[in-house]
């Protein structure tokens, strides 16, 4: 076995797994697991440490590093399993030159509690590199992280104290890499971040995302296709509305980060939007580009949410638009504000989530229904399968992975369309 890495929670984590791979193996790292951690949830820490301890069972002779937001949060938690050799922080997990170490010292591990972790004050940070994985998801698109960290402090989460404040990368650095990856045949980008619009905030000139957009198509002419990663819709910059509207090249299809649906809970989340913003971005949005699909995340359960309260919520769904949603019940984080407030029961929060997510199946079935007979573009991803440009999936034979293709929507079933090369 060479290096194994196992991955929890949101793109950005699958994303940077890949460069950890990349620098684990071009260290020289062998009969290796890497486990890429989660914190967002409990259940997230939970699978990853159940995840450790069957990855110690079923390779008895291998290591074990832990890196990734727990591993950050927590680091001592981690260190204290006994399956574990390495616990590797946020910051060190993307430099070679820390796996280059891991490798120096692999023979020597059998480490003390104190001993194994190697993470720094991700507070301290202040940069943050390109990293560029080509051709992730069968070969046929690449992702560029741009932005790392966030300087929000919603009271549920816990991820800014695993990622650092936020900081961006160059427009210079982000355009280069993208140039390349065009300049090879990769068709797709996305442009991946913690807080995506926060990007450009903390450079020279505080250029926005908007302008990174524009620039990025401006000058990669060669480049089919620019998809974002999740954003804050109230954020979205003039710039990037402008690109919206003008860019056929900036794919319809946007992930927005909402979480909730009544002022009050938006409130107590401490979000930087209310309900009725929400709801005229996402307007603003259709009116500039009408083939725009929506996705979003949703917090069910959220401390203090009445049942009147998750209604508005629930009607959020309609009002937005809202088609690919990922909902999650809500989770006490411990050293979160939310912990501290007077929680909904769990099984309430179940009840209310499996609620959300048949409203958003219902959506969904609307929006598959509404694209039969439509012509789309579809970037093969596989033998059988591609995205349109909204980024819905969709079941195609013949094409040749990494190829657009323009496509005859013919039917859909099981939450994916059906098509034909047109």
């Amino acid at each position: 076995m060479a290096v194994s890495v196992m991955t929890f929670g949101c793109r950005l984590n699958a994303v940077e797994s890949e460069v950890i791979r990349r620098e684990a193996e071009a260290a020289g790292l062998a009969d290796t697991i890497v486990v890429n951690t989660c914190a967002v949830t409990a259940e997230a820490v939970r699978q990853a440490r159940q995840s450790i301890r069957r990855a110690r069972r079923e390779n008895p002779g291998a290591r074990v590093v832990v890196t990734g937001c727990a591993a950050q949060i927590d680091p001592d938690a981690f260190a204290g399993m006994a399956e574990v050799d390495l616990v590797l922080g946020n910051a060190e997990k993307l430099k070679r030159e820390a796996w280059a170490d891991i490798a120096r010292d692999a023979p020597d591990f059998g480490l003390s509690a104190a001993e194994k972790v190697r993470v720094d004050d991700i507070m301290s940070v202040r940069e943050t590199a390109a990293h560029l994985v080509d051709g992730m998801e069968g070969r046929t698109r690449a992702f560029v992280q741009v932005q790392n960290g966030c300087d929000h402090r919603c009271t549920f989460c816990i991820i800014p104290f695993g990622r650092g404040p936020s900081r961006s990368v160059p427009m210079g650095a982000v355009v280069d890499e993208i140039a390349r990856i065009a300049a090879a045949g990769t068709a797709e980008v996305v442009l991946t971040g913690v807080d995506l619009t926060a990007y450009g905030r903390d450079l020279p000139g505080g250029p926005s995302l908007g302008r990174l957009v524009r620039t990025i198509l401006r000058r990669v002419p060669a480049l089919g296709r620019l998809r974002l990663s999740s954003i804050d819709s109230v954020e979205i910059d003039a710039e990037l509305m402008a690109a919206l509207a003008e860019e056929e090249r900036l794919m319809p299809h946007l992930h927005l980060s909402l979480q909730a649906g009544d002022d009050l809970i938006l409130k107590r989340m401490k979000r930087r939007h209310l309900a009725a913003d929400a709801v005229a971005s996402c307007a603003e949005i259709r009116r500039v580009r009408p083939d725009v699909v929506f996705g979003a995340d949703l917090i069910a359960g959220f401390p203090t949410e009445t049942a009147a309260m998750f209604e508005n919520t629930l009607a959020h769904v309609e009002d937005c638009g809202l088609t690919f949603l990922h909902v999650f019940p809500y989770s006490p984080r411990p050293g979160t504000p939310a912990a501290r407030m007077p929680q909904v029961a769990p099984a309430v929060a179940r009840e209310r989530a499996a609620r959300l997510r048949a409203a958003g199946a219902a959506r969904l079935a609307r929006h598959l229904a509404g694209e039969v007979g439509r012509t789309r573009n579809v970037l093969i991803e596989s033998d059988v399968l591609g995205r349109t440009e909204q980024f819905t999936p969709t079941v195609i034979h013949g094409g040749r992975p990494g190829a657009v293709v323009a496509a005859r929507i013919t039917g859909h079933d099981d939450g994916r369309l059906h098509a034909e090369a047109a």
